[in-house]
């Protein structure tokens, strides 16, 4: 035992451990490091430190990462701050995302804005993918926005399009140009809280202001989203100080919605109609559904119908018409189909619009170069995965550029033109089978509303096409199709036309 400690502390016995020990973790190191070089990541622009890949977006973000795609290809691997983010840019790339490993991408990440308005994801669009979510999807997939559950709520959009044609018609009198962007805002807005909540918000000033607030602060750029760790710097700004003031009076009005409903059915009041909040209610009391339903789930549901469907039916419309207004060729066999196949009527039958083939292919087009969302809500994925070849790592966040895949040259013939006849005896749908064509996303996380938001596009277009012919406004020849990016990208001067009453 003496011989072996002599020898431990000689010089010579302390120098060997040393570079033994050196030596050891040298090679630990080059393994290491080796692993990682051989580990094949997708492509990626060169990045600055801290910020990342940020300085790449520019005001229109769908644009600049299009740009980069094609420099860097249809998978991209960006840095935006810590936040490491796969851009998909090609339909190729989409179905390998959105289908082939769309249970790996099946989560997503909760935003600063889902952790202010909607606990951090106790709705269906920010709900981890587990039993809750899948029980969350059963219920407004197949309890409220069925196709017979949408088709049940066609009296509240007859009503709301006789309001909207009314207003219409007394510009018509006047000769005066009606600011239409405006007139689709009151109109999808009343839609949809009548559906959700049993009640118009217009001229109630609180709730249709906090509906506006909640969609906007939603768009808003947080530093935490982006940098977890300085998220603290949120609170200096004052974003996460007026998101909760907002929040909390979308409670309080959420709260008084529901309050309003249970008294009512306390009380046994007839409903001949039920909207979203009696549905949601009576689903809280379902034995079958297995999952908890509290007040906050229930306010966090109503949101995402509130904020989700408003802005993305209101965009379509607005592009619609826009395009329309912009080619009068289209306008005009557009607006001669509708009124052929519906006949002279008093009013235009929703069954009828099934029967308007180009009229179909116009609103096609109109998804097609402006989707509701032009960037994906971004998806995180669960575990780690290969993309053709490319190693993907857990917690990557991935987003899909649904504008990009809409006006891919490899795909459409002029893609940057409006031309609805493309679509004509075309079988490519946009319900997120066909990954050429994603307006409404696809795979487990695809848009809930989808059915929803495309019979209240169809039918509003319809009317304002069958009652009225549209001109611009004075001596302009064509509109500013400047685009303005938020939570959905909309033009960015509000559309004026000039409404002629059509004589039959």
């Amino acid at each position: 035992m003496q011989q072996w400690f002599t020898l431990f502390n000689s010089p010579f016995s302390l120098s060997f451990v040393l570079i033994m020990s050196s030596l050891f973790f040298l090679s630990r190191f080059l393994r290491v490091w080796v692993a990682g070089r051989s580990i094949k990541v997708p492509p990626s622009p060169p990045k600055l430190p801290l910020i990342g890949h940020l300085h790449h977006l520019g005001a229109l973000p769908h644009h600049s990462l299009r740009a980069l795609s094609q420099k860097y290809g249809p998978l991209m691997l960006l840095h935006m701050g810590y936040t490491p983010t796969l851009v998909v840019s090609s339909a190729k790339m989409g179905r390998e995302l959105m289908k082939t490993h769309d249970i790996v991408f099946s989560n997503r990440p909760i935003t600063t804005a889902a952790k202010e308005f909607l606990y951090s994801g106790k709705d269906l669009v920010f709900a981890p993918h587990g039993e809750y979510w899948r029980q969350m999807r059963r219920v407004c997939v197949v309890d409220l926005l069925s196709v017979k559950r949408v088709q049940s709520f066609e009296f509240v959009r007859e009503e709301e399009i006789c309001n909207m044609v009314n207003k219409i018609n007394q510009a018509c009198v006047t000769n005066s140009d009606v600011n239409l962007s405006n007139l689709i805002a009151i109109i999808t807005n009343n839609i949809i809280s009548r559906v959700a909540l049993g009640r118009s918000l217009e001229g109630k000033s609180e709730g249709a202001k906090l509906a506006k607030e909640v969609a906007e602060q939603f768009g808003v750029f947080s530093v935490g989203d982006m940098f977890p760790s300085l998220g603290w710097i949120d609170e200096l700004t004052g974003l996460k100080k007026r998101m909760r003031k907002t929040s909390t009076a979308m409670h309080l009005f959420l709260d008084e919605v529901i309050e309003e409903h249970l008294m009512s059915k306390k009380e046994g009041v007839a409903v001949d109609r039920k909207d979203f909040v009696d549905l949601l209610l009576e689903s809280e009391k379902d034995p079958t559904l297995g999952v908890e339903f509290t007040r906050e789930n229930l306010r966090s549901v109503i949101m995402d119908m509130l904020v989700g469907g408003t802005d993305t039916t209101y965009t379509t419309l607005e592009w619609a018409m826009a395009e329309l207004a912009n080619h009068p060729t289209a306008m005009k066999k557009v607006q001669e189909e509708v009124r052929q196949v519906i006949g002279k009527t008093t009013q235009v039958n929703e069954n009828d619009i099934n029967k308007l083939d180009y009229f179909n292919c116009v609103i096609k087009e109109t998804l097609r170069l402006h989707p509701a969302l032009v960037l994906s809500l971004p998806r995180e994925s669960i575990s780690s995965t290969n993309i053709e070849g490319y190693h993907i790592p857990d917690k990557t966040r991935a987003i899909v550029n649904l504008w990009a895949i809409g006006r891919d040259p490899e795909i459409w013939d002029k893609p940057d033109e409006f031309i609805p006849e493309r679509f004509i005896n075309n079988p490519i749908d946009f319900r997120g089978k066909d990954f050429e064509f994603i307006p409404f996303g696809g795979g487990r996380r695809g848009c809930p509303g989808l059915t929803f938001g495309v019979v209240s596009v169809e039918a509003i277009l319809a009317n304002l096409l069958y009652w009225f012919d549209w001109e611009l406004n004075g001596s302009a020849k064509e509109l500013d199709m400047t685009e303005a990016f938020g939570l959905s990208v909309h033009l960015q001067q509000a559309l004026h036309l000039v409404p002629k009453a059509h004589l039959f």
